[in-house]
């Protein structure tokens, strides 16, 4: 995947503000409730778009699923003033209910539409760095396996149907079901 400067810088913004999310001064798994504090200031947020749009994109984390991969990909490599509108990126993109309310009150500042393609652009830049190192891993753990030696076990455990998946499980009770299961690899109790 070729980036574009634009996005190969925010890139690492982006990552570096979800990780100071992930965890409180005592190490606690804090993520969701702070994604769900920054959620409830979207209208707060949005005044800082265009300064700092990595701080606010991550209230759009996991909320995009990516139907057309290519489309991101081309999406990516784009320098800034060529961007696409947001409308004209909906084909390639869905968002989950939340994250669609979220949209709602973004896209009703001037720049919301820009903002919502260059959030579209970090989470899939996230995730597909997700995968690839689960891709990486996997690859690592097969060679091993053909070595005769057992796999190593890897922290990012791949759930092929994670709740931030791209590929939609099967129905409502799948996706409750692996939305449990990741929120529990993460550190949370399951609500069972």
């Amino acid at each position: 995947m070729k980036l574009s400067p634009y996005f190969y810088d925010l890139r690492s913004a982006y990552q570096a503000e979800l990780d100071d999310l992930v965890s409180d001064s005592e190490g606690k798994d804090v993520l969701r409730k702070r994604l769900s504090e920054k959620r409830n200031e979207i209208a707060f947020l949005v005044q800082m778009m265009e300064l700092a749009p990595e701080m606010v994109a991550v209230v759009f984390h996991q909320g995009f699923r990516f139907t057309k991969p290519a489309a991101m990909e081309h999406l990516l490599s784009l320098p800034v003033d060529e961007l696409p509108d947001w409308q004209g990126l909906t084909h390639a993109i869905t968002l989950e209910p939340w994250a669609a309310s979220l949209a709602q009150t973004v896209l009703r500042e001037p720049k919301g539409a820009r903002f919502m393609v260059v959030a579209a652009g970090l989470e899939y830049l996230q995730q597909h760095a997700r995968l690839a190192h689960h891709a990486a891993s996997s690859a690592e753990g097969d060679s091993d396996a053909e070595d005769g030696e057992d796999a190593a076990e890897h922290d990012d455990d791949y759930n092929a149907l994670s709740a931030d998946d791209a590929a939609d499980p099967q129905n409502s009770r799948s996706r409750e079901e692996a939305s449990s299961n990741w929120l529990s690899d993460v550190g949370f109790d399951r609500k069972d």
